[in-house]
């Protein structure tokens, strides 16, 4: 084996043993969209129905409102954990929708943020300048205006 297969092997087992250390550091990898949803669900659940039980209420009024607050939540549960459980490739087509979704907003944001950057405008749809270059001067015929200062004096 030469040097460089030496050096280069040393390095792959470098870097595994350090993801495998990230790994340790983070505890737990993201699962799938469905179990993500359902941590969600479950987190937002507790926090609603913990949330009632402070001093603020009453005893008895923070009972009855706690008490129907976990009715609620269990009922919740239970329409929602079968949908999960039979359907999981929903949530990743749900997953890649959003990361779509977010990609072509970010394009689009982009574009103006380049074009305010610039100092020029947004041009309305209708118009057909609007794929014109910015930079390049209008002539005198393209509408009301060159943009050139006319001394009246």
């Amino acid at each position: 084996m030469s040097d460089s297969d030496a050096w280069a092997k040393a390095c792959a087992e470098d870097l595994e043993a350090e993801k495998a250390r990230r790994r340790a550091q983070r505890a737990t990898e993201p699962g799938s969209p469905a179990e993500e949803f359902r941590k969600l669900f479950e987190a937002v659940a507790e926090k609603v129905s913990g949330g009632l039980g402070s001093p603020l209420l009453g005893g008895q009024a923070a009972q009855t409102a706690a008490q129907t607050v976990q009715q609620l939540v269990n009922q919740a549960k239970a329409v929602v954990e079968p949908v999960i459980e039979r359907n999981p490739q929903v949530f990743d087509h749900l997953a890649a929708a959003g990361g779509e979704l977010l990609a072509a907003y970010r394009s689009a944001v982009e574009g103006h943020e380049s074009r305010w950057t610039r100092g020029g405008s947004v041009p309305d749809a209708d118009d057909p300048r609007r794929d014109a270059d910015p930079d390049t001067p209008r002539k005198d015929d393209e509408g009301p205006g060159t943009g050139q200062h006319i001394d009246l004096d």
